[in-house]
């Protein structure tokens, strides 16, 4: 670690001479109250983290600093718009190391703090990182240049999410509670359910697992196309291809679940005189909890991503399958990424409700200690 640290100091510094030297030297350099702003503060970063080099107090001031510097680091962009030379490039590398810096004395120095704030900075480290993933793609698309078409800048992504919030909640709507939720709970409920009845009989397990891995083998620009055909143009369809997308992985996750208790705890059940029944909900179900929860974060996602296919193959003129295929034919490429926002931070949401019910229901589970 100290190595790593060493590096993004030492490197983050020479970045800043470097860029500071260009700026003064070369006449072409665009300059900015902004960009001494930006140089001020993260000249400041890079003392503090060579003076104050361990505690929670010092990680914290540097984080602040650090990101104070990026403000004015983005707001230089607007005098000179897709001219951006060597001196902002290298500023721009300087803070990406100071913020790196920043988050590996927040992380080391998490170590030392009581659970509850240890548990905010191991969120608050996700958060940073795509604050800065976004940073570096807003400075990269403005300051170079680089055409809408091939990547618009998340600023002009977000300006058309906000213009177009109808259209994007009425997709949303279409995709998500109405698609994805119906077939995620049709195709977990029934690979439940078909779970427990081939753990009853040897015969079904034989049988079935086989076709069922079958199934999942299909792809997907196979099958919509034929569910299209059988359930209409409406989200039903696109339901179906859910259910089939999510029924396997909760089948073997769960039988996978069912065995995984002991020889000696289903032996000690049977001591008590216990039923196939009170075994099942009071020993192996809970035991599966964790594979069966396994199986529902999987579906979360493989949920979201069937349905926005399964739109490509026929749909009503709404759905975010169909606005990204549309959209993307009319060179709207900001209204296709403000589709791709809605789907991520939704699946991102989904993802995470299922993990805090996880928590709450698994606790006693080695994983969640």
């Amino acid at each position: 670690m100290s190595r790593s640290l060493s590096f993004t100091v030492l490197g983050g510094s020479i970045a800043l001479l470097v860029g500071l030297a260009i700026q003064i030297v070369s006449s072409e350099a665009i300059w900015s109250p902004s960009y001494g702003f930006a140089l001020a503060l993260l000249a400041g970063s890079y003392v503090l983290a060579i003076v104050m080099r361990h505690g929670a107090a010092a990680a914290l001031l540097l984080l602040i600093a650090v990101h104070l510097a990026a403000i004015p680091l983005i707001g230089h962009i607007g005098h000179g718009e897709g001219a951006m030379g060597p001196a902002y490039w290298a500023l721009l590398v300087s803070g990406w190391l100071a913020a790196w810096t920043s988050v590996t004395r927040l992380t080391a120095a998490a170590k030392s703090v009581p659970p509850s704030a240890r548990q905010a900075v191991n969120l608050l480290i996700p958060f940073i990182f795509g604050v800065w993933l976004i940073l570096i793609w807003e400075a990269i698309t403005r300051g170079a240049g680089v055409p809408q078409v091939l990547l618009p800048a998340p600023s002009a992504v977000w300006a058309k999410l906000i213009t177009s919030l109808p259209i994007l909640w009425a997709d949303f709507v279409q995709t998500f509670m109405k698609a994805v939720l119906a077939g995620y709970v049709l195709g977990c409920s029934i690979g439940f359910g078909t779970a427990i009845l081939v753990d009853r009989s040897p015969f079904l397990k034989r049988g079935l697992v086989p076709v069922g891995n079958m199934v999942s083998a299909l792809p997907i620009i196979g099958v919509a196309p034929i569910m299209v055909m059988w359930f209409g143009f409406d989200w039903q369809s696109k339901a179906a291809v859910v259910v089939i997308m999510t029924f396997f992985p909760m089948l073997v996750n769960t039988l996978e679940g069912l065995s995984a208790s002991s020889t000696m705890q289903r032996d000690l059940m049977r001591t008590y005189a216990a039923s196939y029944g009170q075994t099942l909900f009071k020993l192996r179900l809970v035991e599966a909890l964790p594979f069966i929860f396994n199986a529902l974060k999987i579906n979360s996602t493989l949920a979201l991503i069937g349905a926005i296919v399964s739109e490509f193959f026929g749909t009503p003129i709404v759905g975010m399958g169909f606005r990204i295929s549309t959209e993307v034919g009319r060179m709207n490429v900001d209204m296709v990424w403000a589709e791709i926002a809605v789907a991520a931070f939704a699946g991102s949401a989904f993802y995470g409700s299922l993990v805090l019910i996880e928590r709450s229901l698994t606790f006693w589970h080695p994983s969640n200690r």
